[in-house]
């Protein structure tokens, strides 16, 4: 079995790489994320300016517009905040701020849902019934009320002074409370149909224990669909972490995510400062199109009616 294996994942990693190469949108979303991932994780050697370093606040360089506006000013080519922050560097911070909870926040996701799809879809019975109800209730209540709900939880048994160095352990917290359960489901019906197979059932009678065989023979014929779930998720988290950092629920505003800078730039909209609202929004819009433009590609290029 160990030798099919093999050849069929070289073909299968095969097929992805081909289909990859053929899709246009899917290269040109690839080199947009790839461009706003680097430009994020390396902000501290392209950022003009540390954000978060109050040293490097000008004040009397405040609401500047973006440098190829009359008033603005080099090297602020994105214009600054009221508090005198480049607004370039902040989007460059504060985008690697989303990406890490996004990230974060699908991968504690993926984890629960993952283990609770396969003790439900294995042992089945009780355990079934119990975790699946738990999962219908979760579903039951409005993604983004849950987090809200749930995020203030978190900030109520917090004392005031470790609400902010936690802000972003409890977005990550809130988000994959309630991003499990799709994943739940999916490995779930997976887990179903593999346990009923010659070799599952092979183990089970030469002793091997349960979790060993979740683990190693069903988790792995259960990852293509969790994979491209994944994928699509991870636009999603990114905006529930805007939406929730937007209502102020969400990262303070002395480490702005995208979602904070956008919040801050609104108050100032009708100002005339449009540049605070208009180029985080576009920064996010753009990271959460290329996110869903691969996750689409993902789940055609893996799905085997359309090869």
């Amino acid at each position: 079995m160990a030798g099919e294996a093999g050849p069929g994942a070289a073909r299968g990693g095969g097929d992805v790489a081909a289909s990859f190469r053929r899709s246009p949108m899917a290269i040109a979303s690839g080199v947009v994320l790839a461009m706003l991932v680097a430009s994020a994780f390396l902000a501290p050697l392209l950022a003009p300016q540390d954000p978060y370093d109050l040293r490097q606040l000008f004040i009397d360089k405040a609401e500047m517009p973006p440098a190829w506006s009359r008033d603005g000013e080099w090297p602020f080519l994105l214009g600054t905040d009221p508090q005198g922050r480049d607004v370039l560097s902040a989007i460059l911070y504060g985008t690697r701020i989303s990406l890490v909870i996004g990230l974060a926040s699908v991968a504690m996701s993926m984890a629960i849902g993952v283990s609770v799809g396969l003790a439900a879809g294995f042992f089945g019975g009780r355990i079934d019934d119990l975790l699946m109800r738990v999962g219908d209730t979760m579903l039951s209540i409005p993604t983004l009320l849950m987090a809200i709900l749930v995020s203030a939880l978190f900030r109520e048994v917090l004392p005031p002074s470790l609400r902010d160095p936690f802000a972003a352990a409890i977005l990550v917290a809130s988000i994959s409370l309630t991003g499990w359960v799709q994943y739940a489901r999916t490995v779930r019906a997976s887990t179903m149909v593999e346990r009923r197979k010659e070799y599952v059932l092979a183990a089970r009678i030469i002793g091997v224990r349960p979790w060993r065989i979740m683990r190693r023979h069903i988790l792995p014929n259960a990852l293509t669909p969790v994979l491209v779930a994944a994928t699509l998720n991870l636009g999603l988290a990114i905006l529930s972490e805007a939406t929730l950092s937007f209502l102020g629920v969400g990262m303070p505003v002395t480490q702005p995510s995208l979602g904070t800078l956008i919040r801050i730039g609104n108050q100032y909209l009708f100002s005339g400062s449009w540049w605070l609202v208009a180029f985080p929004a576009a920064q996010l819009g753009l990271i959460v199109l290329a996110v869903n433009l691969l996750g689409d590609w993902l789940r055609d290029a893996l799905n085997p009616k359309l090869r």
